[in-house]
């Protein structure tokens, strides 16, 4: 029996020690993921731990910087309280900052876009250094003086380089559109359709192949960015033919563009308050678009897309600047003791007009729209002349004056200056 035992147990070698290492293996992994489950709960147990938490937070905190350097761009609505409140500083720390700050700029009225840059010392949540913009050219910079509540101010100037550039073209669809064309800054084409606002309609009076020509001056800083744009020093709108040229001439008495005459562009009320619009309804009697009856209409109409400028045709004081019924926001301005003109329909008005303000011929004091009785964004210009509304489109204003005298020979001389200038610039040799 024995001997048969050990016959089978010889037979069967292969398969015992197949069992065998089976069951080695089961016990081994058992014993594996009995000592991994506890030393897991013991790695937890010790993370939980309180005392090291605050042991690694305290670790952590020594890496974050003791300084930190800040750019802020100021927001719609953004106050210096709000500001630096934002970053944990406190209040004395930001009446400290006002009260340096007050004596060069008003900290009150920030604006949006401007950049603050500014280090605090987080240990201590104090302001080390800032720095604030408070013009194109200029930027104030406060350090904090040692440890003392004081800081030391100091102005900084960019120093600009004057450049004058020439430029012209053929006016297309309009002269906006052409002279943007040209890479011309914004405001100075604002500016040469005002200076030829009192003698030309942009709309009616420009033609094929009609072109305008402009030299001016730009300030560049140190990388050759434009930072401001200076006068126009000449400019001419060539309409059907016949040339129209402005020079720049500045005295202590007199300053502004004189045509080659020497004769002063300004007249008291310009032609046209608004560049590159349609004249759309004419003064006189017509079928109203709304009340759908013949009245008369005091005040020429133009159509223009929605937020186009309007500008003050001349000088003078806002008397009305809000709702006027029909002719929703609207502006009203009394020039002198003769004229006055209306502006109305205005999406919005232009920033500080309001009732009291004195504007300046061709100031923007508003933004085409369609508010009250209007079936389309256009404007809607009135002139009153002793207390009568006339047709501005037929108004005849007086020429400006005349430069005489030592004026008009320094005026000559400027004259001839500024087109060997142009003629430079044209040839590229200047």
């Amino acid at each position: 029996m024995q001997k048969k035992i050990i016959n089978l147990l010889k037979k069967n070698t292969q398969i015992l020690a197949l069992g065998l290492l089976i069951i080695i293996t089961i016990s081994f992994t058992t014993y594996f993921n009995y000592l991994k489950t506890t030393t897991n709960k013991n790695v937890v147990s010790f993370i939980n731990n309180l005392y090291l938490k605050k042991t690694l937070n305290s670790i952590f905190d020594e890496f974050e910087p003791k300084y930190k350097k800040v750019n802020h761009i100021v927001l719609k609505g953004d106050s210096f309280g709000k500001i630096f409140s934002k970053y944990s500083i406190d209040q004395k720390e930001i009446d400290l900052l006002k009260k340096k700050l007050k004596k060069i700029y008003n900290v009150d009225n920030l604006t949006p876009n401007k950049n603050l840059e500014f280090t605090i010392d987080q240990s201590k949540k104090k302001i080390l250094d800032f720095s604030f913009p408070i013009s194109l050219t200029k930027k104030i910079v406060l350090k904090r003086d040692g440890e003392l509540d004081n800081f030391i101010e100091k102005i900084i100037t960019t120093k600009l380089t004057k450049k004058i550039y020439y430029k012209e073209n053929i006016i297309s669809s309009s002269l906006y559109r052409s002279a943007s064309e040209s890479e011309i800054p914004a405001n100075l084409i604002i500016e040469f359709a005002r200076i030829y606002g009192f003698q030309i309609d942009f709309q009616r009076d420009i033609r094929k192949k009609d072109y305008f020509q402009i030299m001016y001056e730009v300030y560049l800083d140190d990388d050759q960015k434009v930072i401001e744009s200076g006068e126009i020093l000449f400019a001419n709108l060539n309409l059907s033919g016949r040339n129209n040229n402005l020079y720049f001439y500045r005295s202590t008495k007199n300053q502004g563009h004189y045509d080659s005459a020497g004769r002063s562009i300004v007249k008291t009320l310009m032609k046209t308050p608004i560049n590159g619009a349609r004249l759309s309804s004419k003064f006189g009697m017509r079928k109203h678009p709304i009340d759908g009856f013949n009245k008369m209409h005091r005040g020429t109409d133009f159509a223009a897309p929605l937020g186009t400028p309007i500008m003050a045709s001349g000088d003078g004081t806002v008397i009305k600047a809000g709702w006027c019924g029909g002719g929703g926001n609207c502006v009203k301005i009394k020039h002198n003791s003769t004229y006055q003109t209306v502006y109305a329909h205005m999406s919005k008005f232009a920033s500080r007009i309001k009732s009291g303000t004195r504007v300046r011929q061709g100031q923007i004091i508003g933004y085409v729209g369609s508010t009250g009785k209007s079936t389309g964004p256009h404007l809607h210009y009135e002139v009153i002349q002793n207390g009568k509304r006339i047709n501005s489109q037929t108004l005849k204003m007086p020429s400006g004056k005349i430069l005489k005298g030592n004026d008009r020979k320094l005026f000559e001389t400027q004259k001839i200056k500024l087109d060997v200038l142009k003629s430079e610039k044209i040839m590229g040799i200047s």
